[in-house]
């Protein structure tokens, strides 16, 4: 979250005349992560977020998210939940950009997770999968795989840039991930950014999650694999076996993996490291600078894709034979 846009009083109280939420007490920028502005809003009601929806999130995705935060909501997901109009809408506009108001969701997000941690959110992550099953809206993937390559074609300059040599390093990679990409997997609606910023804990409970903006249909094992990078890495680059042993764990309490889910980890594992280290290269430059926060370094990503290509079986919980 961050705040590119920011509004008038003028234009919240314009916004909030729409709904029977009072009227506004306070709103404060939230300076957290790159993707839309964000807001703690405070009104005679309660406590809620606004979000203006910018930069990759499309206008005609919203309804799928925001229907998705709903239909989980109503299964008893812990999540922020949108806030309708007086004629039922969730989905707004301010200066001219779409916007929502959601529920205040309670809890803390960990900066050092534990494998306590790591259980809890792969509880949460299994929780999920299984509330969304039976959305009837879908949305394509399009970060997946078949759209890294094209991705990186204009990206070859700034990956030399930020380490010479890398842009062949990662033209390898992108053809080893194209090659093997498992096909078939049990599918359904993924978070696609389960990361520690994005889920909240209560006493050392899973509490919630947020930032559903890239949520998708894709294979259940390829969010599994995104949580393992982003929860099982320590700050020295290493990765916590005990940890992703505790996360897998925690996920199968509710949903167990198949066989050939847990043999994909590994190449799955791979290419969600790529994703993330695409979309943060591509920040690196493109982040206005205006901005509260600064994009997150692609390196740190980089060092991810250098672990899973020298050991990928490291995911599978055991040192290289």
């Amino acid at each position: 979250m961050a705040v590119y846009t920011d509004i008038t009083d003028e234009e919240l109280a314009a916004l909030l005349a729409d709904f029977d939420l009072g009227a506004a007490l306070s709103l404060k920028g939230v300076a957290e992560g790159v993707e839309n502005s964000n807001f703690l809003l405070e009104t005679e009601a309660g406590r809620y977020f606004l979000t203006i929806y910018e930069r990759r999130v499309r206008a005609g995705d919203l309804p799928f998210f925001l229907e998705l935060l709903r239909w989980i909501a109503g299964r008893g997901f812990p999540s922020a939940t949108p806030i309708a109009d007086r004629e039922g809408r969730i989905l707004k506009s301010v200066r001219g950009k779409p916007c929502a108001i959601v529920s205040f969701l309670s809890g803390l997000a960990v900066r050092r997770p534990t494998a306590a941690h790591c259980r809890e959110a792969g509880v949460g992550l299994a929780e999920l999968h299984l509330a969304a099953e039976g959305f009837p809206l879908t949305r394509a993937n399009d970060l997946g795989q078949a759209a890294w390559a094209p991705m990186f074609s204009g990206l070859t300059g700034a990956a030399d840039e930020l380490k010479p040599g890398l842009a062949a390093t990662i033209s390898s990679d992108l053809e080893l991930l194209a090659a093997r990409w498992p096909k078939a997997l049990p599918e359904g609606i993924v978070h696609a950014d389960f990361f520690p910023d994005n889920v909240f804990f209560s006493k050392g409970k899973f509490a919630g999650a947020i930032d559903f903006y890239f949520a998708c249909v894709d294979s259940f094992a390829y969010d599994v694999a995104i949580a393992l990078n982003a929860w099982c890495f320590e700050p020295d680059g290493s990765f916590n076996i005990t940890s992703a042993r505790q996360l897998v764990a925690g996920y199968e309490t509710r949903r167990p993996l198949s066989d050939l889910e847990r043999s994909a980890l590994p190449i799955l594992a791979h290419g969600a490291a790529m994703r993330f280290f695409l979309t943060r290269l591509h920040d690196w430059g493109a982040t206005p600078a205006g901005a509260l926060v600064k994009p997150k370094d692609p390196l740190e990503y980089e060092r991810k894709l250098a672990v899973h290509r020298a050991a990928p079986d490291l995911v599978l919980f055991g040192a290289p034979a």
